[in-house]
């Protein structure tokens, strides 16, 4: 760092330019962790630099996605523990980008902050980089934004982007769906980054005991069940698609079922599931004991135990649990693909 790279007028207005720089000198290390591929890239210049190695592709195609935490992160500021959200932002992004059949290549994050703590911008870049391990992506890039008078002094906004490749031919293509398929569930670890604004309003929970032990949740704690990073399945995914078929993925996030899984079937078709068959995780009775919601608003809203669906043709049925079972995914099937007008039948 310079030692004319300081402004006192900036400063004055909120804005500190060397922690900015400490900040960038504390997630090195942790950035560092995501260099699996030989990437092109130095932490700190304009751009992410990448060397794509397009070898065994045939007509390779790249896919994107972006998404942020929400409002999961009320909970990070109240519990004063930001080292887990990067995990959610990374894993909103490429669990879609999975869904495509695409392998995640690498990842940029945004970062925008009432003042820049450099600690604390470590500490959430240390998720973001614990993230990018879990799914192959290498972590190329980012900005950090110091918004005084934006954001309150010690709170921020955490969203990131995802950049992952395919060949064509290998796209998940719903249009080979029938009936007769079977639907996989892969389960989710918890509320994983959605529907935060209901738990909010449910438990109150600007105002409440985040240390309380429910006898639904077990030895851990309400905050502690809440803050829970959402599961990653990019790894676990990449193994199916070396040995299965797959004709549908749904990612599983806001809008539960009902909204999610339409999105990996075709018209004409829909899925059947015996609600008896969902594992409901126990922090979704929780949720609907203390806030009184309705089974449907539940499915509607949450992903209830399961944090991505897979279908495949029924003769695969048991050899794609088998394969995500070894690992490390507890799969089990949940419905069938049937021919109906309503995309999700749950009985």
């Amino acid at each position: 760092m310079s030692l004319k790279s300081k402004s006192d007028s900036y400063a004055a207005a909120g804005v500190d330019i060397t922690a900015g720089y400490k900040a960038v000198e504390l997630m090195k290390k942790h950035i560092a962790r995501t260099m699996v591929n030989g990437s092109a890239s130095d932490i700190g210049g304009f751009g992410g630099l990448f060397a794509l190695d397009l070898t065994g592709y045939k007509n390779p195609i790249l896919v994107s996605g972006t998404d942020g935490v929400g409002t999961k992160l009320k909970l990070a500021f109240l519990l004063d523990k930001h080292n887990t959200v990067g995990i959610d932002c990374v894993a909103m992004c490429v669990n879609d980008v999975i869904c495509c059949g695409a392998k995640p290549l690498f990842f940029l994050d945004y970062i925008a902050c009432g003042k820049n703590f450099p600690e604390k911008i470590a500490d959430i870049v240390s998720g973001i980089a614990e993230g990018c391990v879990q799914s192959g992506s290498e972590l190329i890039g980012g900005e950090t934004a110091e918004m005084p008078g934006f954001y309150p002094i010690d709170e921020y906004y955490l969203a990131g982007f995802s950049v992952g490749i395919v060949d064509r031919a290998q796209v998940i293509d719903k249009s080979s769906m029938k009936a007769g398929d079977v639907m996989i569930a892969i389960p989710s670890s918890g509320v994983h980054s959605n529907g935060f604004s209901l738990v909010r309003k449910v438990f109150d929970i600007e105002n409440a005991d985040l240390n309380k032990k429910y006898d639904e949740l077990g030895d851990k704690t309400l905050g502690e069940t809440l803050l829970t990073p959402t599961k990653i399945y990019v790894k676990p995914m990449l193994e199916v698609f070396k040995e299965v078929k797959v004709k549908g993925v749904s990612h599983i996030t806001g809008g539960g079922f009902y909204e999610n899984m339409p999105r990996s079937i075709p018209e004409g078709l829909g899925v059947q599931i015996k609600k008896d068959d969902v594992k409901i995780l126990p922090i979704f009775k929780l949720i609907q004991k203390v806030g009184n919601i309705s089974e449907h608003d539940m499915f509607n809203t949450f992903n209830m135990g399961v944090g991505m669906s897979v279908v495949v043709d029924k003769n695969d049925a048991q050899k794609t649990p088998d394969i995500l079972k070894a690992n490390g995914e507890n799969a089990y099937i949940l419905g069938e693909i049937v021919e109906s007008e309503d995309k999700v039948i749950l009985l």
